[in-house]
């Protein structure tokens, strides 16, 4: 039987940080510090400082991996926030604002085709990231000279997809909710036409496209529902034997677990286990006519 203290070296406290809005939540292990949900920490990788909050609690075994990444390189936690690193992160977001401003002009005068969509300046002040969009390739040399020449720091361009600059910007899905993508999504999950389809949803682009302009995310959470109680349904076309005669299934209501059945022109509605398939009509077999007595010898 382990000690206490042995039960204490084994297990890790890790957390889950998230250091700017749309981010990952990342692991960290937590290390001597208590830190509880909603406390501000500082960490550092190797792309400088960077102002987190904490998320999530939770306990692993030490032999369980600690993602300490997060998209940023090998980082760890190096205190709880002081004052003097959320007024360092408040100077930050005002510098933030004010290279999104200088760096929209000099895209403009430059004649760039990009958008760019946010701007990140590490705490420390060693360097800026900024996002942007495009079609293809961009050559932002001599954007990166203006940049760098103003704010004297090391200047990153980053180029996103329309799902994660929506993500980086968050904002109000259809629902009422804010996007899930900004909320608790850490991974965008690929998502197609056929989830639409087998949840009988309309194809109007418009309903089922989200801000970013490609299919919404939340089509495929009830996807793996739909196919596994669509296994005990009959599919629609089908001909099935129903307490009405034999009729084909013109619709399926997945959720109440009924088909529609049109039996010699009227629609009936019963539970999938009342509408048993029935086996295919038999085609009459095709009689081989005689061979002619006058035709000749085949030829080779």
């Amino acid at each position: 039987m382990m000690e206490p203290e042995e039960i204490r070296e084994r297990s890790r406290r890790v957390i889950g940080v998230r250091v700017n809005e749309g981010a990952q939540v990342a692991r960290y292990d937590s290390g001597e510090l208590e830190l509880q949900v909603g406390d501000n920490v500082v960490l550092e990788d190797d792309q400088g400082q960077w102002l987190g909050r904490v998320i999530t609690l939770l306990c692993l075994q030490a032999e369980q991996q600690v993602d300490e990444r997060g998209g940023r390189g090998p980082a760890g936690i190096l205190r709880r926030a002081t004052e003097e690193d959320l007024a360092r992160f408040d100077n930050s977001a005002r510098l933030e604002r004010e290279a999104f401003l200088y760096c929209s002009e000099r895209i403009a005068a430059r004649k760039l085709g990009m958008d760019l969509s946010k701007v990140e300046r590490c705490l420390d002040g060693s360097r800026m990231t900024f996002f942007f969009t495009a079609e293809g390739r961009i050559d932002f040399r001599a954007l990166v000279k203006d940049l760098a020449g103003r704010f004297r720091c090391r200047v990153e361009m980053r180029q996103v997809g329309v799902r994660n600059e929506t993500k980086i910007l968050g904002g109000v899905g259809g629902c009422g909710r804010e996007l899930c993508c900004c909320t608790f999504m850490n991974d965008f999950t690929p998502v197609s036409v056929k989830m639409a389809k087998e949840q009988n949803l309309s194809l109007n682009p418009n309903k089922i496209s989200g801000l970013c302009g490609r299919l919404m995310c939340c089509l495929a959470y009830e996807f793996p529902t739909y196919m596994a109680s669509k296994k005990n349904m009959p599919k629609v076309g089908r001909r099935v034997n129903c307490p009405e005669g034999l009729g084909k299934v013109v619709r399926q209501n997945v959720m109440a677990g009924k088909v529609t059945v049109n039996v010699e022109g009227r629609e009936y509605e019963f539970k999938a286990e009342e509408a048993v398939p029935a086996p295919p009509p038999q085609q009459p077999k095709k009689q081989r006519q005689p061979r002619s007595p006058n035709r000749g010898p085949r030829t080779q």
